[in-house]
């Protein structure tokens, strides 16, 4: 009663009756039946595969193949090639070995029943790179091979039923060089043969390809989005969908055509770039990338095609893909393509005025950062920072380095100063101890510099853009209490080419998925790089605080890089302190004699050879043997010519060689403080009874050299040697005692007071051998287990070999193995100066197999940190473990010396060409020779000569470290001067000599004298030239506090001063009086000073 109601139903009725049992899908199998939708192997003559193409053509009536084999391993022009000879060729011919080159021509003709399809293409593979040119002679598309990047769109203009020729370049090897087998960094199989596998015009079924990529992104959606997800549950639906689509309509075009239809409805329209027309916010920032190693498993003419084989196929996309944008960096690369290719490069330049090709990096190379001096890291982003501005108007905003191993803590300050605020890499994602902490964060120099710095959380530079790409944009993202926008930077690197049309394409339907289903980050293309960053600053604005993180970007990997490859590394060294030399005698020639023309191009010749070798896997030695052939002749030609313009800068001075009058000689101190040392004369100057002279004097030329007589020694400084007991020797110079055994220097006392510096029951000069088997990464590697594996070389037979006055030696001979040996001379020179030093020389037969070889110094010294010379300053690095942190930095990178000291006293090792170290506890360690065997089989193997020293000091770390280990690393020169040198004209040499110099704080360095870039005497025109002569002075603050001083200059006319950055822009103009400028630095702080005569 009251209340009841009748049920109306009007409509369709939901079934009374069930048809029949319905089951619940059971997920994980019908997940994996997507994969056996679209994958080669039994069912792909039954799959979305058996659709891909239309029709397909090959064999001489269409296909006809030619080739001409260039003579030994010469890689001809197209010009010289095409002007020989071919010869008949088939599918299934061979061809090497390794590193040969062989030019095909390949005439095509479309059969008939091919010409109206919609996409033809040629289709070669030979599993290895290639090159496709035009008839005229213009490169076209690169080739990767191996089922990459294999196909060519023929131009509609084929379509004539006429035969067309094309030429195709082919490189004998792989993307990632020759190695035999599957490991791509054994060493290369010189002897290695390609087949060519296919050579074929292909009908494509665009529709029947856009499915597979459909499906591609739904089918990793499915797989990707969480399980309990509806949007993992509606992809699974929609891909099985297709799936019983394309069954049921039996394979046909229609079926194709229905599928995208379902494809739709998950993904939206995807066809074009209007997918990226919506006003939605986007999150992740997708650039188009290909890092092309400048040499690693192939040499540098293999790079110079790879260039252009990428770029050529990176302008195609451009033109095919409106939203494609495309980045890549360093000067030298695109010097080389101006350079072997210019129309290509011409084709490049048209594309990066239209904003799509971007330049970017700011450096000649994507170099080491560890171990160049620097004054080349300066020169880096100099040489870079021209090229870009004089080649593409514009100088880069933008240092990108996304695989270095490490990164130096200078480079925020020398980022900024060369006009850089933003840096990209993301190197440390690969750290195998800990993980790096931020994404997008404020790097802090030294100096307290900073640049914004994004590391990808995509963890990589060569993304293939599939879904999980996108995904892990934000779920990796460590920054989005700050941020949450990333760059995704994707492309295939090194022989891959760079971007292909897949990775656009997927990209489309990542965006599709964002705006249709959700969840899967937005991502967008159209953009820049530039882009991305002006996004972040524009948050600082807004009041965004990105974190910050403070020095070095220490790199968990690699650390047997600063080790590896000794040759390599020495000549490194040699040629950073020859171009000082030859950039300051001939900038001071330039001003004596106005005839005389400063040799700007030689200087830039021998920089950008020095700055290529600085490359991130040829200093570090991480390349094949190839590249070390290279870089040996390459440095040997630095050598050459800066020993030619040394030559010719002194004799503008009337300076010559020793071998002339031996009256009037002098000796040339091109460092800007005095030295006084008892050096070895030249032989021309020997006489019976004198080797030694002692040079005394300021920098600039110093005429106090006293030869010194063999016989009787310096009254007051005097060296001795004896044997004190049977294979016990003590050698003494006054300051300095030490007692050695077998090689070892069991004591070490510091006469002045009375202090022993070696450790109790320690051994300083220790020679200790590990073994090292990393866990893959043979040539980058050191694994912190090696360290279990110590083992001290056994002693050796010692000799006395200089009995004294002014210097005494001892030898020994000690035996590694029975390959090797090692030669070390123990030195003590009588003290002239302030505090001495004991060097060390040796000698090295170097035969071992996964071997370390390190010298061991346990001294008496007690700090929880150690300090390491690092580019324009210091760091600290901790000499325990406590934590995982302190741990990992088990071997560090350190430049000409590194030290420990306590309150009081310190001990500095110096070295003249090595750059690995460690301190645990209180035993310093300085690693001399690595004998790894992949990629290079012959890495360090042969005879070395390695020279370092023991510098005891009073009191802290402090200039006279620093200036010892320059000192160590830039002997004194002595010269002739030409007897018919008036007093008069001597007076003014020496005047000049010492007109530039610094005078206040000895914190203070005066780092590089040069000539203005721009000068009107000076420029090679490829920027405006400025007016007048002016001379660039570099200066740093070498210790970590303020510091002030004064710059004289006197008598130079200079009329103004200039505070300038790195690129030598002025910046502030200063007061000067009386021929000096005062100087004060912060902290680490390099500036940079332009006299204008």
């Amino acid at each position: 009663m009251g209340g009841e109601t009748q049920s109306q139903i009007s409509g369709i009725s939901y079934p009374k009756l069930a048809a029949g049992p319905v089951g619940q899908q059971i997920n994980s199998i019908y997940r994996g039946r997507l994969d056996q939708f679209t994958s080669h192997g039994q069912f792909e003559s039954q799959n979305l595969q058996a659709a891909m193409y239309e029709g397909r053509a090959s064999g001489e009536e269409h296909v006809k193949l030619s080739v001409y084999s260039p003579p030994e391993l010469t890689r001809p022009t197209f010009q010289e090639a095409t002007s020989n000879e071919f010869k008949e060729t088939r599918i299934g011919e061979s061809f090497g070995p390794s590193w040969s080159t062989h030019w095909f021509k390949v005439k095509l003709r479309v059969p008939p029943n091919l010409l109206k399809k919609e996409q033809l293409e040629l289709h070669w593979d030979a599993n290895n790179e290639g090159l496709v040119w035009s008839e005229e002679g213009e490169p076209l598309q690169g080739l990767t091979g191996g089922g990459e990047r294999i196909e060519w769109i023929l131009p509609n203009f084929f379509r004539d039923g006429k035969f067309h020729t094309i030429y195709i370049e082919m490189a004998c090897n792989g993307m990632f060089g020759n190695a035999p087998g599957g490991d791509s960094i054994q060493p290369p199989d010189p002897g290695k043969y390609y087949w060519l596998q296919t050579a074929d015009i292909v009908a494509v079924n665009r529709e029947a390809r856009a499915l597979f990529l459909d499906f591609w992104i739904i089918g990793d959606s499915a797989r990707e989005f969480p399980q309990d997800s509806w949007e993992s549950h509606e992809a699974m639906q929609t891909a099985n969908a297709i799936i019983n689509a394309f069954i049921a309509g039996h394979g046909s075009q229609a079926s194709i055509l229905k599928g995208r239809e379902i494809a739709r409805r998950y993904l939206g329209d995807v066809n074009s770039s209007e997918v990226y027309d919506t006003d939605k916010e986007h999150l992740v920032y997708a650039i188009g990338h290909c890092h092309i190693d400048t040499c690693w498993l192939w040499p540098w003419a293999e790079t110079k095609r790879k260039i252009a084989r990428s770029w050529a196929s990176q302008c195609d996309l451009i033109e095919r893909y409106s939203e494609h944008r495309f980045t890549c960096s360093q000067a030298q690369q695109y010097q080389w393509l101006e350079q072997y290719y210019p129309s290509l490069y011409d084709r490049v330049k048209s594309k990066v005025k239209q904003g799509k090709f971007q330049p970017i990096g700011g450096s000649w190379v994507e170099h080491d950062t560890n171990m160049p001096s620097g004054e080349s890291l300066v020169r880096q982003f100099l040489y870079g920072q021209r090229f870009f501005e004089s080649h593409f108007g514009e100088r880069c905003k933008t240092f990108w380095l996304p695989d270095t191993f490490g990164y130096s803590a200078q480079l925020p300050q020398l980022c900024r100063l060369a006009g850089m605020n933003r840096f990209f890499t993301q190197k440390l994602s690969w750290n195998n101890i800990n993980k790096f902490p931020h994404t997008t964060f404020n790097w802090v120099s030294l100096d307290g510099s900073q640049v914004l710095c994004h590391m990808t959380p995509a963890e990589t530079y060569t993304a293939e853009a599939h879904f999980g790409d996108v995904k892990r944009s934000v779920s990796q993202h460590k920054s989005l209490d700050q941020d949450k926008t990333s760059l995704l930077v994707f492309g295939k690197g090194d022989g891959g080419g760079g971007p292909t049309f897949e990775h656009i394409e997927k990209l489309r339907r990542c965006r599709g998925v964002s705006d249709k289903i959700g969840l899967l980050p937005r991502v967008k293309m159209g953009h820049s790089v530039e882009d991305f960053f002006d996004g972040l600053e524009k948050k600082v604005t807004q009041g965004t605080k990105f974190v910050t993180w403070y020095g070095e970007l220490y790199f968990e990997l690699h650390r047997g890089t600063y080790t590896t490859q000794a040759n390599n590394k020495y000549n490194n060294r040699k040629a950073e302190v020859l171009l000082h030399d030859v950039e300051y005698l001939a900038t001071l020639a330039s001003i004596h004699d106005t005839s005389y023309k400063y040799p700007k191009k030689k200087i830039d010749e021998m920089w950008e050879s020095v700055l290529l070798c600085q490359f991130h896997d040829c200093l570090p030695g991480s390349a094949i043997e190839m590249c070390y052939d290279d870089s040996d002749e390459l440095y040997a030609k630095v050598f050459e010519i800066g020993e030619r313009e040394l030559k010719t800068a002194l004799s503008v001075f009337e300076f010559s060689s020793p071998e002339s009058d031996k009256n009037c000689m002098v000796a040339l101190n091109t460092l800007p403080w005095p030295r006084a040392e008892i050096i070895t004369l030249p032989e021309a100057y020997c006489s019976n009874d004198s080797t030694y002279a002692l040079v005394s004097g300021d920098h600039g030329i110093i005429t106090d050299i006293a030869k010194l007589s063999d016989s009787s020694g310096i009254a007051g400084a005097q060296a001795s040697i004896k044997e004190i007991k049977r294979g016990v020797f003590q050698l003494s110079n006054g300051h300095l005692k030490l007692e050695v055994e077998g090689g070892s220097i069991t004591s070490l006392v510091d006469l002045k007071i009375n202090r022993e510096l070696v450790a109790k029951g320690g051994k300083a000069n220790q020679l200790v051998i590990f073994d090292d088997k990393p866990l893959y990464w043979q040539a980058w590697d050191v694994e912190v287990y090696h360290l279990d594996s110590r083992e001290e070389l056994p002693s050796g037979r010692s000799a006395i070999l200089e009995k004294g006055p002014h210097r005494v030696s001892l030898l020994t001979e000690t035996k590694i193995s029975e390959q090797s040996w090692i030669k070390t001379t123990i030195s003590l020179t009588a003290s002239v100066a302030e505090q001495s030093s004991v060097e060390i020389a040796s000698e090295v037969e170097w035969r071992e197999n996964m071997k370390f070889l390190k010298v061991e110094f346990p001294v008496d010294i007690v700090n929880t940190e150690a300090s390491y010379e690092t580019q324009f300053g210091i760091i600290r690095r901790p000499t325990h473990y406590n934590t995982s942190w302190d741990m990992a930095k088990f071997e560090v990178c350190c430049h000409k010396w590194a030290d420990l000291s306590e309150n009081g006293y310190g001990v500095s090792i110096l070295n003249d060409s090595k750059y690995g170290f460690a301190t645990c506890g209180s035993v310093m360690r300085l690693s001399l020779l690595r004998a790894p065997k992949a990629p290079d089989a012959h890495a360090d193997m042969g005879r070395h000569h390695i020279r370092y020293a023991i510098f005891p000091h009073s009191g802290p770390l402090g200039s006279n470290t620093i200036r010892k280990a320059r000192n160590f690393n830039t002997p004194l020169q002595i010269h002739t001067l030409s007897p018919s040198t008036s007093t008069e004209g001597f007076r003014r040499k020496r005047e000049l000599f010492s007109s530039i110099s610094l005078a206040g704080s000895s914190a203070l360095v005066l780092d590089t004298i040069k000539r203005g870039e721009d000068d009107e005497d000076v420029s090679r025109g490829e920027l405006p030239k400025r007016k007048g002569r002016s001379l660039i002075v570099r200066i740093y603050e070498s210790l970590g506090g303020r510091a002030r001083g004064s710059l004289s200059f006197y008598p130079l006319p200079i009329n103004s001063v200039w505070k300038t950055n790195l690129l030598e822009d002025d910046e502030e103009e200063l007061k000067f009086q009386s021929g000096r400028v005062e100087v004060q630095l912060r902290a680490f702080e390099v500036a940079t000073f332009r006299l204008q005569l």
